[in-house]
C-alpha cells in the first residue's frame, strides 16, 4: 500500500496559493499531492508545477464536462475534482409557487414578494463587493444572455453586447427595479446569507454551504420555506453556475508520481466522493454518485435539485492569467454597479486592459500551440 502523510496549508485559498508558489518555484517535490482552486490549474500546469495526467490513462466519462474543462490546458488534464461547489439562486417558497426561469420573472417575482403581505424588505441579494465574488456572480448573468468573458481562442468577449445587457440587468436590479438593496455592493457571502437567513430577502445567489444553515430550525427563519434552483436566463442564454471546489494534482517535482497518482484516483473514486458527501457535505464531482440513493441522506438539499444545477456549471476563463483578468474584471464591473461609469464604458475598458495582458503574455500563441 501507499503510505500516507497530511501535509497541513493554510484554510485561506491566497495564502495557500502563495506557499505553493514558494514551494514550486523553489522545486520542493513535497507535498506530492496539491489540492488546487479551481481557477489555479491552468496557471499551474502553463508554470510546470503540475504534471500532465494523460499518462495515467484516468477514467473521464462519469465527471461532469466542466470539471474537467477547468482543469486542462493545452489539450491535456492536469488535475481530478475532488468536489464541486457552483452558484445557485435560493428562492422563498412561501412567497412563490417556482422559482424564476427567465431574468423578467426574476425581477417580477423578486417585486411581488417584497409587496406580499408579509413579505421580504429585499428582492435580491448577491455578492457585490469588489472581490473574487462579484466575478463569480457576473459569469452567471453573463452567461445567461448569452455572453463570455474570452473565447476559445483567447479573443476577449467581455465587451460584447451580451456582456452589456448582463451588466446592465445587475447594475438595474439597484437603480431602476429596486430589488436588490444598494449595500449588496458592499457584501459578501456572509451578509448575503444572513439577510436571507433573517427572512429580509425573497431571493439569494450564494454557494451551497448556506443550505444546510439556512435549515437550521430556531436558527433560521425560512427553515422550511426555501428552495434552490439554477439562475434564470434571458432568450438567447443558459442558466448558468459558476463552477467553484476543489482538484488534486500532482507536484512536478514528486519523487513519487506513480503513488501520487494511486491516492488520487483513490479520492476521486465514487465511494469516495459519497463518503466526503457523508461526512462534510460537499458535492461529487461525478454524475454516478448523484444516481445512488445513498447521497440523499448524506446532503442536506435533494440531489436532484443539486445536479440540475451542477449540470450547468461553467468555469470562469481557463485560462493561465485569470488572476490577472478577475483583478481587471473586479475593478469595472464595481465601478458599473456604483453609478461611476456606464456599463458598456465599463466594460470597454475592462476589454482594454484584458487585452494589454494578454498581449504581454502572449496568451494568443500559447492558446494556437496546444489549445485552451
Amino acid at each position: 500500500g501507499v503510505r500516507v502523510r497530511i501535509q497541513r496549508t493554510p484554510d485561506d485559498a491566497t495564502q495557500r496559493r502563495q506557499l505553493y508558489v514558494q514551494w514550486l518555484n523553489a522545486r520542493v517535490g513535497t507535498p506530492d499531492i496539491l489540492q488546487l482552486d479551481v481557477v489555479w490549474t491552468p496557471e499551474f500546469a502553463a508554470a510546470g508545477w503540475i504534471l500532465p495526467l494523460d499518462r495515467f490513462g484516468p477514467e473521464r466519462e462519469d465527471f461532469f464536462p466542466a470539471t474537467l474543462e477547468a482543469n486542462s490546458w493545452q489539450g491535456r488534464l492536469f488535475a481530478l475534482p475532488w468536489f464541486v461547489d457552483v452558484g445557485m439562486l435560493y428562492w422563498r417558497s412561501d412567497l412563490m409557487d417556482a422559482p424564476p426561469a427567465t431574468m423578467e420573472e426574476l425581477v417580477t417575482l423578486a417585486q411581488r414578494g417584497m409587496a406580499a403581505e408579509g413579505g421580504a424588505a429585499r428582492g435580491v441579494v448577491w455578492q457585490g463587493a469588489r472581490y473574487e465574488g462579484l466575478v463569480t456572480v457576473f459569469v452567471e448573468y453573463l452567461g445567461g444572455f448569452g455572453g463570455e468573458i474570452l473565447t476559445e481562442d483567447a479573443r476577449v468577449a467581455i465587451n460584447s453586447p451580451e456582456a452589456v445587457q448582463a451588466l446592465t440587468f445587475m447594475r438595474d436590479q439597484i437603480a431602476q427595479h429596486r430589488i436588490a438593496p444598494r449595500e449588496v455592493l458592499t457584501w459578501h457571502e456572509e451578509e448575503t446569507r444572513f439577510a436571507f437567513q433573517n427572512g429580509t430577502a425573497v431571493f439569494m445567489r450564494n454557494w451551497p454551504y448556506a443550505y444546510a444553515l439556512l435549515s437550521q430550525e430556531g436558527e433560521s427563519r425560512v427553515a422550511g420555506r426555501f428552495g434552490i434552483a439554477p439562475m434564470p436566463a434571458a432568450p438567447g442564454g443558459e442558466p448558468t453556475a459558476t463552477l467553484g471546489g476543489a482538484q488534486l494534482a500532482i507536484n512536478a517535482h514528486s519523487r513519487h508520481p506513480e503513488e501520487a497518482y494511486r491516492l488520487i484516483a483513490y479520492l476521486t473514486a465514487p465511494e469516495q466522493m459519497l463518503e466526503r458527501a457523508e461526512v462534510v457535505g460537499q458535492y461529487p464531482a461525478r454524475r454516478s454518485v448523484f444516481a445512488d440513493p445513498r447521497l440523499a441522506a448524506a446532503l442536506a438539499a435533494p440531489p436532484s435539485e443539486v445536479q440540475r444545477i451542477v449540470e450547468s456549471a461553467t468555469p470562469r476563463p481557463v485560462s493561465p492569467i485569470y488572476t490577472q483578468i478577475s483583478e481587471i474584471l473586479q475593478i469595472h464591473l464595481h465601478r458599473a454597479l456604483v453609478g461611476q461609469s456606464e456599463p458598456e464604458a465599463a466594460l470597454q475598458a475592462a476589454a482594454r486592459e484584458m487585452e494589454r495582458v494578454i498581449e504581454r503574455t502572449r496568451l494568443r500563441e500559447l492558446a494556437r500551440s496546444g489549445g485552451m
